[in-house]
């Protein structure tokens, strides 16, 4: 099974929404009621410095199955994260969670049985590694850039505090730049970011000359 909490990434809202499939609004929602939290936030005003961890997106695709997908309602889904509040940040991300009859169930530790915190009924079980693979698939593909995307440099409000970036990445322009006056070649800078391309680069370093005149 994938070791999700080797995965280090951060999404932004947008991002997150379409992994997940829940609104904009939901997920403001649930932030603004502490039900479930972004894990990275960095100060900035709105929506902007607050970032989802790969974790984060796992936790939201398992409330989005439970709480959309199967009609469990929101109060339950609070309850069971009062009940359980001992797992943390692995409740919704890493524990093997059931549903039946629009309840959560979960693998009780003390006697392996799938347990309905009620009635301790057996119910249909969700494969969490699925649920892992598909986000990993979905992940791999929104990185995919466009082709208009290639050797441009671009500034975006709530990406790198509005610092120029490349295009369709979040690799900071002058990170690149800093590279390749410390004598990287392209093949090099290219390791470090395997994402760009020589187009990148050069347009990376085009960038400062024409700034600097």
């Amino acid at each position: 099974m994938l070791d999700i909490s080797s995965i280090i990434a951060a999404f932004s809202e947008d991002q997150a929404s379409a992994l997940t499939r829940l609104s904009i609004n939901r997920l403001r929602y649930w932030a603004k009621t502490g039900f479930f939290s972004p894990s990275y936030v960095d100060g900035s005003p709105g929506p902007y410095g607050k970032f989802y961890s790969f974790k984060d997106i796992i936790g939201l695709r398992t409330l989005e199955m439970l709480r959309v997908r199967n009609g469990v309602p929101l109060q339950h889904l609070r309850k069971v994260a009062e009940r359980l509040a001992h797992l943390k940040d692995d409740l919704w991300s890493s524990t093997k969670l059931r549903v039946w009859d629009r309840k959560v169930v979960f693998d009780e530790p003390a006697t392996d049985r799938a347990r309905e915190v009620v009635s301790g009924q057996f119910v249909e079980e969700y494969k969490l590694v699925e649920i892992i693979s598909q986000t990993g698939d979905e992940i791999a593909h929104m990185k995919t850039r466009a082709k208009a995307e290639i050797g441009r440099v671009v500034t975006m409000r709530g990406v790198q505090r509005g610092a120029p970036v490349i295009a369709g990445t979040r690799i900071p322009v002058v990170s690149i730049q800093r590279l390749h006056e410390d004598g990287y070649s392209f093949a090099q800078i290219i390791d470090e970011y395997p994402r760009l391309t020589e187009r990148d680069i050069k347009a990376a370093v085009a960038y400062k000359a024409k700034t600097a005149a």
